[in-house]
């Protein structure tokens, strides 16, 4: 018979196996969203089939009638293995096994069928000691405890301070620890036959956790190594994503979520073209707004017009912005652009601050990253672009990067034309940028004709790749980059996402 500590201590149990057995859920949700992207559908799935596994297991645990408490602790170590193990495998599996999606979701499944034999199998054990209402009621109230308090640690501390790799391995520790533990709180309903054992096995599932806590940052960098075949010399886990730059013959490289940004040597083609059309279209510019581009990259041709007398970059990342003034390889391409005097860094959802009040605007670049989640579609919505109409002056000029025109011709005409449905004149153009082939662009604006001046003056002295010449072509669009018909990005459909996932996925 156990006593009323030891019961009490069960209960702490049932807290600790409820949050570790959703931080797993969350991390195969996360890493399928960070590795393949579409992070609803990779959401949905993920619990979809971990939800159903964990009916399985409480259906399996009728058929276990003998030795429930060794049961128990046997599962607890097996969950310790696979579910700490969990993102460790899943991103070599990614680097090396083709159906990569038949062990993310096996994966899940075996971890929800283990979570759902936990919870019978304790029950079963404390149904001797309690009334039934008495035992349902405790054991629930800890179990729904535990699952809030791995929502709230997951985003607030558990990603960006411990990683995702390291901290699937330390709440496989904490399963190994509760069945460990397991061993001495029922013990009087264990056998002393293989105890010992039991409790040897114990250990050394924590050994090898442990173990893989220490080598969590180097296996890390080697298996992102291997996916994007080059060498990584940075790598942040912030709150928002993955931060990532890595160096190759060819320069080095911006990756966030897995999503190439940039390469440094060509880059300044892309942020030539998003800005420079675009100063040379508004009259005087003197306040200029950037949403996104916390890699300074556009902020840095922006203050290469004399007019320019204050900067606000809003970045929902600081440590992207944290990279961009620290990070010396990205300091110096972009100039220590952030730490000029006429620019102020503004870290906070853009979607959310451009429907605060702020004095208008002469000018806005947007550069955000391509809408391939809905987190990111949000800001290429009509609710987004009417928002931002409130933000600027009457004769203020937008200019937008739109994605591939040739790749993605469906998702660049769309987002044209939910400019044009929030109120905008939109004016298309396009360039080449070596890294990403043709890449599009906009320029917009709610009263004005949208005319650019081809002459770049003193300004062409300073710039890589634009001059008079290709200023004057680069808003001739070839014949097979033409209008298409497409239908409106709304805030609650996002078409756009849809578009954009199946158009670059379909050139994979």
């Amino acid at each position: 018979m156990l006593n009323r500590a030891p019961l009490f201590l069960l209960y702490l149990n049932v807290l600790a196996v409820a949050t570790c057995g959703l931080i797993y859920e969350l991390i195969a949700g996360t890493l399928a969203s960070y590795l393949l992207g579409d992070s609803v559908t990779q959401f949905s799935l993920v619990i979809g089939v971990y939800l159903s596994a964990l009916g399985v297991g409480a259906w399996f645990s009728q058929y276990l009638h003998k030795g429930l408490a060794r049961t128990f602790i046997e599962v607890e170590l097996a969950l310790a293995l696979v579910g700490g193990l969990s993102a460790p495998l899943l991103f070599v599996s990614f680097a090396f096994v083709q159906w990569f999606q038949l062990v993310l979701f096996g994966t899940v499944f075996v971890i929800g069928t283990l979570v759902g034999l936990e919870l019978p199998l304790l029950m079963r054990i404390l149904k001797e000691h309690l009334d039934f209402s008495d035992l349902v009621s405790k054991v629930l109230t800890f179990d729904y405890i535990g699952a809030l308090l791995a929502s709230l640690l997951f985003p607030v501390l558990l990603v960006p301070y411990l990683g995702l790799m390291r901290t699937s391995l330390v709440f496989g520790v904490l399963n190994a620890l509760v069945g460990l533990w397991g061993t001495y709180l029922l013990r009087p309903l264990l056998s002393s036959r293989g105890l010992a054992g039991l409790r040897g096995r114990a250990f050394l599932v924590v050994g090898l956790l442990v173990v893989g806590i220490i080598k969590a940052d180097s296996l890390t960098t080697w298996t992102e190594e291997i996916i994007l075949g080059k060498a990584v010399v940075h790598a942040k886990q912030t709150r928002f994503q993955r931060i990532l730059v890595t160096n190759n013959r060819r320069g080095f490289q911006l990756y966030l979520n897995g999503h190439l940004q940039f390469n440094s040597e060509d880059e300044y083609r892309y942020h030539e073209a998003l800005v420079h059309p675009l100063m040379l279209a508004a009259t005087e510019p003197k306040r200029i707004l950037v949403l996104g581009g916390g890699d300074g990259l556009a902020v840095r041709e922006i203050l290469k017009h004399d007019c320019v007398e204050s900067v606000t970059l809003v970045d929902i990342d600081p440590g992207m912005t944290e990279l961009a003034t620290q990070f010396p390889l990205l300091r110096d391409l972009n100039q220590q652009s952030l730490t000029d005097d006429k620019v102020t860094v503004v870290n906070t959802d853009a979607f959310v601050w451009v429907g605060q009040e702020h004095e208008p605007f002469d000018a806005v670049v947007i550069d955000f990253p391509d809408p391939g989640s809905y987190s990111v579609g949000k800001l290429y919505t009509t609710f987004f672009y009417r928002r931002l109409r409130q933000i600027i002056t009457p004769d203020a000029v937008v200019s937008i990067q739109c994605t591939s025109p040739l790749v993605a011709g469906q998702s660049y005409w769309c987002i044209l034309r939910t400019m044009q449905e929030a109120g905008f004149k939109v004016r298309p153009y396009c360039t080449s940028v070596p890294t990403f082939g043709v890449w599009g662009f906009a320029l917009a604006s709610v009263q004005n004709d949208l005319v650019v001046s081809e002459r770049l003056g003193k300004l062409e002295n300073e710039l890589s790749f634009l001059n008079d010449s290709i200023m004057a072509n680069l808003f001739e669009l070839p014949r097979d980059i033409q209008p298409i018909e497409t239908e409106v990005n709304q805030l609650n459909n996002q078409v756009l996402v849809r578009y954009y996932d199946e158009e670059w996925r379909g050139k994979e």
